[in-house]
């Protein structure tokens, strides 16, 4: 089965997802949030892949939803949970580590899906647009629970509200991004990052990005119970194994094509 509106490349244990529209600067139809629901399980399932990077074609990541088609007679709650609400929680129960590459502007939803990665690489070009307030929406697709535990309540506030644009720059000093890559090195230090992820031991690494989430509004008890639970499933892994062994041979461990020996 072929692609429409996105790019899927594999290389290096790294997964590529590009939105491709770029005449329309990425913004999602139906066709382009199904396709990258159905390409985000398959970089799941694939053994061969251990990260994978979101990124858009041309200038923009994504501007947003495409409002072809979208008038006062539409209902937006309806529309959430049909289109928005599967790609975003496929995001987050994807074990493996997903990293926005956000090479342009980020805009309402576009802005949402970046949020909804694990890691946010921006450029000089990057630009975060909250515009949701300036079409009288509120921002949705996760935008409310991600941000203010990104940056606090008040900063998360005033972005959403007030909708001022956020640079690259600006991104990495609020914490909203994790690094800021030079145009000119791009696309090399991209997949750098993400190889570096894809080193890591995909097991730890997906019950992390499990209970960090979940347990900002767990009781505290409840977490250490979770943590516990994590700590005995990574325990049982292949990925342990082959850490103490590395440790014990005083060695960098291996863990690419170490799969779990335990069930999540």
């Amino acid at each position: 089965m072929g692609w429409d509106t996105i790019l899927y490349e594999k290389r290096n244990g790294v997964a590529t997802l590009t939105l491709h529209r770029p005449a329309a600067y990425n913004a999602f139809t139906e066709m382009m949030n199904k396709e990258m629901i159905r390409a985000l399980k398959q970089a799941s399932r694939d053994k061969e892949v251990r990260a994978i990077v979101i990124t858009g074609s041309g200038k923009a990541f994504c501007a947003g939803q495409d409002l072809e088609g979208v008038d006062e007679t539409t209902n937006h709650a309806a529309f959430l949970r049909e289109r928005y609400h599967p790609m975003m929680k496929e995001l987050k129960k994807t074990p493996k580590p997903i990293i926005a590459a956000v090479q342009g502007v980020a805009a309402g939803a576009g802005m949402s899906l970046a949020l909804g990665c694990d890691f946010r690489i921006v450029q000089e070009q990057t630009k975060f647009v909250p515009a949701f307030m300036h079409i009288g929406l509120i921002p949705d697709s996760g935008f409310l629970y991600v941000l203010p535990r990104l940056v606090g309540y008040a900063k998360a506030l005033e972005i959403a509200t007030i909708g001022k644009p956020i640079t690259g720059e600006e991104a990495v000093e609020l914490g909203l991004a994790t690094e800021w890559i030079e145009a000119a090195f791009w696309e090399e230090q991209v997949i750098a990052f993400a190889e570096q992820l894809a080193a890591l031991p995909t097991t730890a690494f997906g019950l992390v990005k499990r209970y960090m989430m979940d347990g900002m509004h767990m009781p505290y008890d409840a977490m250490l119970e979770a943590e516990a639970q994590a700590q005995r499933i990574a325990g049982l892994s292949n990925e342990h194994r082959e850490g103490m062994l590395a440790f014990e041979e005083k060695r960098k461990p291996n863990f690419s094509g170490s799969e779990s020996g335990g069930k999540r």
